[in-house]
């Protein structure tokens, strides 16, 4: 009987032991660099960092998302990428959003496309982010593009409002898909310059390749939200089990897709051997660079 009840306190306490190192390993974010290697990158941008973030799901990282700044800080960006979902549709709080905001434009300037879980925080908490964002300088870019320059050179910079704006597509598949390539399509992104996509979602990957987009920018999956060793994510929204585009960067016909893992979480409380990230990209002309 001791020895049984022995061993049950051994497993209770291997079991909050785990769970607390889980519980601190979902606060500890991994900075991580990419190069994003292109011929087509104008000289006057080679080098040039984009620092992306994902999936906040307004989540603090420190006291008033000291860490996540100072983190962002020491990044030394040149822009900063928000790939959506900076709010949370679950939990409808946007405290730590709205705090964030004017932080982070001080470190770089923003450039937002919105995800799924915008969407789903209501017409008035929406309205209440968009306007943070707009009075903080922050680039909010709805199924759009813009150029940045830079010296004699210039790139594009575009962004897709995530589909489940559109209300009738909120159950993703194949109506969402489509809704995604009307936009790129009205969208007309230049074939003959250098183009960054700002879009949440990295399931429709061919569709990028296919419009000529050369570096997209997504988050969504979480990193697959539990990392299993040599076989990668376990889930991810929108792709179910084993998911073929969970984290990192992709390649085909000449477009690169980088998936951000994120850096909250939603329904789904805590990740396992998935760490928090921030995604340092650095472009470059010098096509022979491999990614870090």
């Amino acid at each position: 009987m001791k020895k049984g009840l022995a061993a049950i306190a051994v497993l209770a306490a291997l079991a909050v032991g785990l769970l607390l190192f889980l519980i601190r390993d979902n606060k500890r974010i991994e900075i991580t660099e990419h190069t994003a290697a292109d011929a087509s990158v104008p000289a006057a941008f080679d080098g040039f960092t984009i620092v992306q973030i994902s999936d906040l799901h307004d989540e603090s990282f420190g006291e008033n998302n000291e860490t996540l700044l100072r983190l962002l800080s020491e990044a030394k960006p040149d822009l900063i990428a928000i790939t959506g979902d900076i709010a949370d549709g679950n939990r409808m709080a946007l405290e730590h959003a709205l705090a964030l905001i004017p932080e982070i434009v001080k470190v770089a300037p923003c450039y937002f496309a919105a995800g799924n879980h915008e969407s789903g925080i209501g017409e008035d908490n929406y309205r209440l982010l968009e306007q943070t964002m707009n009075d903080a300088g922050v680039t909010i870019l709805s199924d759009e593009y813009i150029y940045l320059s830079r010296g004699d050179g210039r790139i594009v910079l575009a962004g897709l409002q995530d589909p489940y704006f559109v209300s009738e597509h909120r159950v993703f598949g194949k109506k969402g898909y489509g809704v995604i390539r009307e936009k790129l399509e009205s969208l007309a992104l230049p074939r003959d310059e250098y183009t960054v996509l700002l879009s949440h979602r990295p399931e429709v990957f061919e569709l990028y390749v296919e419009y000529g987009v050369d570096l997209a920018l997504t988050g969504h999956a979480h990193g697959g939200q539990i990392r299993l060793p040599l076989l990668g994510g376990l889930i991810a929204p929108h792709q179910g089990l084993f998911p073929k585009y969970d984290a990192g960067m992709y390649e085909k016909d000449g477009t690169q897709m980088y998936v951000n893992r994120g850096l909250g979480n939603s329904r789904l409380p805590l990740r396992i051997n998935d760490r928090p990230e921030i995604a340092v990209i650095r472009l470059t002309n010098h096509t022979e660079t491999e990614d870090l």
